[in-house]
Parts: C-alpha cells; sequence; structure tokens
C-alpha cells in the first residue's frame, strides 16, 4: 500500500444508521432489488472464489514487484482467471514505469559494541558504493527536527530518525506521519549532505521484519541510499546512541532501477439495461517483494472478484461492473506519470469518464469490514436506508463521514470527479503486517475475508442494480 493511501479516522457511526438497520424495511429501492442484494450477500458468506483467487496468485507468483517478470506472468495468469470466471472484455493494459531490485542488503554497528542490524532498503533507494558506507549515526526523533539542521551539517555522516513505534488503530490512522518520514526522508538527507538515510520501520509490529515502502523523488532521484530498521534494531541502535559515545555503523545495497513496463488487468460484467454505466472495483497487482503480497493487496482483488462473481452468479446487472487490478501502486516514479490509476485515467476520453458512475477499492487486507461511507450527499436517503438493510446484519455500520478520495489506484478518477464508497476494514493489525517478510497467505482469515466479499457484493447490486445518480446528488448535512 502506497503512502498516498488515505488514513484519516472514519468517524462516528450515525445513530441514525443504528436505528435504521433495527426498524422498518427502507423505502429507497424496491423491495425485489433489495432481496436480490440480500441474496447475493448471503450466497457470497459462503463462497470460496476470493480464497481460491489469493490462494492461487501468492502460491503460483509469490511476491509481485511492480515492472517484475512476476507482475508481469501474475496480470497474465488473472486475465485468464477473469475468462474464466464470465468476465467480458478482458484486456491488459500496459504502461512504462522506472522499475526497482532490491538486491542485496546489510547493515551492521561496528567498533566497540559490534552487533548485526536487520534492514531493508526502501523503495527506489540507490545502492550504496561498492563496499558500503560506514559512518557515525546521527538521531533524530522527528522529520521537523531532521529538516531543521543546517544544509551540508550531516556531510559524512548517517541520518537516523526514530520517530517512535506505530500505534495500531483500527482506521490505521498511525501510518501517515511515519510514511511522511519515509517519503521525504533521503531527500532531506542528502539536502543535509548525508551519505544515507536509516528510519524506524514504519510498522505497528516488535519483530525484526523491517516494513520496506516507496520513497519520494526529488528532482528525478531519490537521493542517498535508504533502509528501514526493524522496531526491535531501532531500539537497540537507540539505546546505544543514548549512553553518549559515537555510534557507527556500516551500510551495504546492491539495489538498482531499471526501464520496465507495468500494466492494469481490466475484467468486465456488461450492464444489462445501461451498459455504458460503469461501476469501478479496484484494487492492486503488485506488491513488495518481502513477502507474497496477500494482505497487500491480493486479497483486495480477490475480494473484488468474488463480490463480481456472486453478483453474476444471480444474474445480469443494470449497470456495468468493471473489475480493475492495478498496476504499479507501490512504488513512485521520477515524473508525474504515476501509477496504473494514472495510466487508466489518461485512457478514458472525457465522454467515457462521465459514464463512470460510482467506484471504490478493496486495499487494506482482508479482515472484516465495520463500517460503510458513501459520497457526500447520498449518507441518507434512499439509497443510503437500502445499504444499511442490506450491510447491518453482517456488522457493516453506516458512518456519518462522507468517502471522499478512495485509495491510490482509484483516486486519480476520483479527483477527476468519479463519485466514491468506501467499505472500512477493521486495521488493527494490519500494519503488524504489510511491506514485511509476514504478508503470507495464512495470514487471511477465511470467513472474514467472505464477509468482506458479502458486503461489497450487497452493496454493489443494490447500486448496479439502481438508477441512483450519485454525481448529481447535492451534498447535504451527515446524520448527528
Amino acid at each position: 500500500m502506497s503512502v498516498s493511501l488515505r488514513l484519516a479516522a472514519s468517524g462516528a457511526i450515525s445513530a441514525l444508521a443504528l436505528l435504521a438497520g433495527l426498524s422498518a424495511p427502507a423505502v429507497a429501492q424496491d423491495a425485489a432489488t433489495i432481496a436480490a442484494a440480500e441474496r447475493v450477500r448471503d450466497a457470497a458468506l459462503a463462497d470460496n472464489i476470493a480464497l481460491d483467487y489469493v490462494t492461487q496468485l501468492t502460491t503460483r507468483f509469490g511476491p509481485r514487484p511492480a515492472g517484475s517478470s512476476r507482475e508481469t506472468a501474475a496480470a497474465e495468469w488473472a486475465a485468464g482467471y477473469l475468462r474464466e470466471h464470465g468476465f467480458k472484455n478482458v484486456r491488459i493494459q500496459e504502461f512504462p514505469l522506472v522499475g526497482w531490485e532490491r538486491g542485496e542488503e546489510s547493515a551492521a554497528i561496528v567498533g566497540a559494541n559490534p552487533q548485526r542490524l536487520v534492514v531493508a532498503a526502501l523503495g527506489h533507494s540507490p545502492g550504496t558504493p561498492e563496499g558500503g558506507i560506514e559512518a557515525e549515526v546521527v538521531r533524530f526523533t522527528s522529520l521537523e527536527d531532521f529538516q531543521a539542521v543546517p544544509d551540508g551539517s550531516l556531510a559524512g555522516k548517517i541520518a537516523y530518525v526514530d520517530a517512535g513505534q506505530m500505534v495500531p488503530m483500527q482506521t490505521g490512522a498511525g501510518y501517515g506521519p511515519l510514511t511522511r518520514i519515509r517519503g521525504a526522508g533521503p531527500g532531506v538527507a542528502g539536502q543535509k549532505g548525508a551519505l544515507a538515510f536509516i528510519m524506524r520501520s514504519a510498522g505497528s509490529d516488535e519483530h525484526r521484519m523491517p516494513h520496506t515502502g516507496t520513497t519520494r523523488y526529488v528532482n528525478g532521484v531519490v537521493a542517498v541510499p535508504a533502509f528501514a530498521l526493524s522496531a526491535p534494531d531501532a531500539d537497540q541502535l537507540s539505546r546505544l546512541i543514548g549512553y553518549g559515545e559515537p555510534v557507527r555503523i556500516h551500510l551495504s545495497s546492491t539495489a538498482h532501477t531499471y526501464q520496465t513496463t507495468s500494466r492494469n488487468v481490466i475484467g468486465d460484467l456488461p450492464g444489462r439495461t445501461r451498459p455504458e454505466e460503469i461501476i469501478v472495483l479496484g484494487s492492486h497487482m503488485d506488491s513488495w517483494d518481502l513477502g507474497t503480497g496477500a494482505i497487500d493487496d491480493g486479497a483486495g482483488g480477490a475480494i473484488t472478484i468474488g463480490a463480481a462473481r456472486a453478483i453474476a452468479d444471480h444474474g445480469r446487472t443494470a449497470r456495468t461492473i468493471r473489475v480493475i487490478l492495478f498496476g504499479s501502486e507501490e512504488v513512485a516514479q521520477p515524473t508525474n506519470t504515476g501509477n496504473g490509476g494514472g495510466a487508466y485515467l489518461r485512457s478514458l476520453s472525457p465522454e467515457d469518464l462521465a459514464n463512470h458512475v460510482f467506484t471504490g477499492e478493496s486495499d487494506f487486507g482482508a479482515d472484516r469490514v465495520y463500517a460503510l461511507q458513501l459520497p457526500a450527499g447520498a449518507q441518507t436517503g434512499a439509497f443510503a436506508d437500502a445499504a444499511n438493510r442490506v450491510l447491518y446484519p453482517i456488522g457493516v455500520l453506516r458512518s456519518s463521514e462522507p468517502e471522499t478520495e478512495g485509495g491510490a489506484d482509484i483516486g486519480p478518477i476520483v479527483q477527476a470527479g468519479v463519485p466514491v464508497f468506501g467499505l472500512l476494514q477493521d486495521g488493527l493489525r494490519y500494519f503488524d503486517l504489510h511491506h514485511t517478510a509476514d504478508d503470507t497467505l495464512d495470514k487471511i482469515d477465511p470467513e472474514q475475508l467472505n464477509q468482506n466479499v458479502a458486503a461489497w457484493a450487497g452493496l454493489i447490486w443494490l447500486a448496479a442494480d439502481s438508477d441512483v445518480d450519485f454525481r448529481s446528488l447535492a451534498p447535504g448535512k451527515t446524520a448527528p
């Protein structure tokens, strides 16, 4: 998951939503549509297509770094998987990319207290010179303190930012402050004259499994070699520095970039009466290279494919349902070409874009959905009441806060005006796992995975078989 993931808290669940879930049937959609959505929801709870997809994806292809041969092979296989499961107009959309390979990496404290450190190079950071880098470490406890030192003042040193451990939250809100450090850190290090940059791993776990993730290009380059340090090793290094003696470390990395391509995989379930109106269900195909990308984001593809397939098993909806497995979500680029979401937007004519009526993204693991956020103006009223009736029985409550951004993949079309919904997942353990060697299939709970599929299937049936114009709904006041 990229640094552009929106992790703001979802807000309070509306008291009115709770009452709606327990009171009389909604009058929003016709009874037949609501009943059909309930049947689709219940069938999805017992279906195994989502688990089948993510199992095959992660077992056959393992990690799928953006632009790698593994991402390419996985995309080709996924296109075939969609065809086998009844999707139409299946195609692969290719676009250019600067790829990145990790190579080999190591770190160690040297001198009077020699010991190995567990690190992971940060995405798109350059390798070290042959033989590595050895230098004294200068520690900072915040990005702001790091930014405040004079330019050039860290010449010949290694900059280290330890802003403390991420606090687990259901919304994942603690991640944003640490990804700021990861994104900006190498550029600041270069500005201050440092030889390299290290940071406490951006995760909520206490394992010796550092979290990788993308850095940010500045003027077309990532300035210095950059590394994430596992939480226990960050504690160790910080304690040693705290004793007041200079601490030197040795860093080595053979990471490098290369020119390649990435790809989006697109498949449709054409609408019955209004096929030109499109609902996009998004996730991403690429992953980081340390694990197998099961929760980030093989699970998202599994959820959206499973939901669409559950709907197709019960008939055709009025509108077209489009599943997109986006490429290159995880990595920054030296220009503004963006990721697979940007490539998809650039492929649309103004008329095509205007026919995109609703979108959502699954990119937060596979743990249960607990809340629904609808577009501004649609949080109350007929459609919201129907959605609440369908989702409340499986533990999904209507939020009083609107969804406004989506995620990194659908973000470009949302910014271009496509209304967006959010099915918010429990993120308490997500940042223990993502971007690490621990992101593997065994971390997926099949029951919670199917609850996700059921929530998506029920909501999308309502939206795809209705004539609700989400674009035209004027923003209204949220429920108290």
